[in-house]
């Protein structure tokens, strides 16, 4: 018989299946407490009992990211219960923020929400709504499942005070997410997350929460137009057209935005992934809904195999993302997926061609390359900590990426990253280069050759414990590695002592050198929302000519590897 349960932990759990408003998670929350309870009170479940004690041991904590995490009941679960008090601390902080003239004019007071097709995500959107008017502010909800963008748009072009979208973008189908902007249509960035925490933390009971029954606004089709007409402006209408594509929304929410940009830009209609094409809260094809994850792509190439498109492209889920493969003979499936320090570079490169000024603007641990093409071209660069949220407050900023499949090509309408927009401006660039019998390779060549070979990897580990990564940094910390792959360690930057250009993170930056190549970099940290450890690995090859191409890929290639190898080993990972 297992230990009995501690009183508190059955008190916590009683009180919150009192409170919580779902009858789906209250059914899951009671059946758990009978299980753990057994008869007469002895604990007769240990499974129950633990799986008690993880929804109970803490709660999801709200930072930069909102809140994202699995579905189910307790404080340590995405649920009505949790995504309530999240909306009623984020009412707060708006009310405090306006300034009372700004109310008083009908300015300031408004919040928009956005949803995806996940499992709960319109409940979820729906309480925000409800909490929103019924602590006096103004609320309207997108009319369906649209994508991110759509909203990051609709807050600055409704002029709103913030914007919440329900999503978990690409995690798996279990999860679900909150994510907040403030007015200027970007992320949240500190000190708002904890000024919100703080307004969470303060409420000690959903009975004092309003929740109003209607008053909300359901935006009509016109906010979608609106995002649409802006979205095509990216692409020039003097270009070329000529381009066939595969598409994939990955059982996202980005199918109908994407092909109707497409038509209205002059595209001809791309082949969509039939298996993939409607939205589906379980992604039943997929393992994660994540173009970079091994085997999201398999029907993609399999419908390129029948259709013989120029290129692919694919969405995640809510659709800020934009992934592109081109075809090479020599990988599997006769795709290769382009990394996106890749598709960061070729756009970079497409909008200086367009005679694009202002700030281009990487993350630390994206390629170096982008300075390059900016210095080349005269025009500013910058690099931020991780995540669009930093990225979109770059002076100045005209463009944005980060490695993780993330483009901002027009930040005047859409401060966040875009898959939309960053798919049509793909499709110019590859129909352009098409049109002179070249591909988006070739370029990629041309910028080797110009600037140098840029070779970016991860090393990305996902754990059950989060203890085995703070483990993972701790060792690094107490015995950084001065070798690695036979390149010397030059500098060891702890990015939590933050620095004149950058806000303290948990992170650590390595410089190395050796003979042959022009420099290496690596930035170690956990990510911000999902259990892994990230290592994001770049090494710089001199190139002379075209000639010399494949063998410094091979080199880069066996230098990465080796990287990996070393890093593993030194983090005890």
């Amino acid at each position: 018989m297992a230990q009995a349960p501690t009183t508190d932990l059955l008190a916590r759990a009683r009180a919150w299946l009192a409170e919580d408003p779902d009858p789906q998670t209250r059914e899951e929350l009671a059946s758990l407490l009978a299980a753990a309870e057994g008869p007469e009170g002895r604990t007769e479940d240990r499974r129950a009992w633990s799986r008690l004690a993880e929804r109970f041991a803490d709660r999801l904590q709200f930072g930069t990211a909102g809140l994202r995490g699995e579905l189910g009941a307790g404080p340590m679960r995405m649920n009505r219960a949790v995504v309530i008090r999240a909306a009623a601390g984020l009412a707060a902080y708006v009310r405090k923020e306006a300034t009372s003239a700004a109310c008083a004019s009908g300015l300031g007071d408004l919040v928009v929400i956005g949803y995806d097709a996940r499992h709960k995500s319109y409940d979820f959107a729906r309480d925000t709504a409800a909490v929103m008017v019924g602590a006096g502010l103004r609320a309207a909800l997108l009319p369906r499942p649209l994508p991110t963008p759509v909203l990051a748009f609709a807050i600055r072009h409704l002029g709103a005070a913030a914007g919440v979208t329900v999503t978990a973008s690409h995690n798996p189908p279990q999860d679900n997410g909150y994510k907040v902007y403030l007015g200027d249509g970007s992320q949240i960035v500190p000190p708002a997350d904890t000024g919100i925490a703080a307004e969470i933390d303060a409420i000690t009971s959903l009975a004092e929460i309003p929740l109003a029954e209607s008053g909300w606004e359901v935006l009509g089709e016109d906010v979608v137009e609106a995002y649409l007409n802006r979205a095509v402006t990216t692409v020039d209408p003097s270009t070329p057209r000529d381009l066939e594509v595969v598409y994939t929304p990955l059982h996202g929410v980005g199918r109908d935005t994407l092909v109707t940009a497409f038509k209205q830009a002059g595209f001809p209609a791309p082949t969509v992934v039939a298996e993939q094409a409607e939205p589906d809260p379980d992604f039943p094809t997929v393992a994660f809904p994540n173009p970079e994850e091994p085997g999201a792509m398999d029907l993609a190439f399999r419908t390129a195999a029948t259709v013989g498109p120029d290129i692919i492209i694919a969405n995640d889920p809510d659709a800020d993302r934009c992934a592109v493969a081109v075809p090479d003979h020599a990988a599997a499936h006769g795709w290769r997926m382009l990394r996106g320090d890749d598709v960061g570079a070729l756009l970079g490169s497409a909008l200086v061609a367009k005679r694009a000024t202002g700030t281009f603007a990487t993350t630390i641990v994206s390629s170096t390359l982008l300075g390059r093409i900016a210095a080349a071209a005269g025009t500013g660069y910058a690099e931020t900590l991780t995540g669009f949220k930093w990225i979109a407050r770059a002076d100045g900023l005209r463009y944005g990426y980060e490695e993780a499949l993330g483009y901002c090509v027009d930040p005047e309408g859409v401060r966040d990253k875009d898959g939309i927009t960053a798919a049509l401006l793909v499709a110019e660039l590859a129909a352009t280069l098409k049109q002179s019998g070249r591909t988006l390779t070739d370029l990629l060549d041309d910028l080797a050759l110009e600037h140098g070979l840029h070779a970016t990897d991860q090393l990305s580990v996902r754990v059950e414990d989060l203890k085995l990564i703070a483990d993972a940094m701790q060792r690094l910390r107490e015995q950084p590695p001065t070798v690695l792959a036979g390149l010397r360690v030059t500098k060891a930057d702890d990015l939590t002592a933050g620095s004149a250009d950058l806000p303290p993170t948990d992170g650590l930056r390595y410089h190395l050198t050796g003979e042959g190549v022009r420099s290496a970099r690596i930035v170690v940290r956990p990510s911000g929302t999902e259990p892994k450890l990230k290592c994001y690995l770049e090494v710089v090859l001199p190139v002379a000519t075209a000639a010399d191409l494949v063998g410094a890929r091979a080199q880069a290639a066996a230098v990465l590897d080796s990287i990996k190898r070393d890093l593993s080993a030194a983090a005890g990972i």
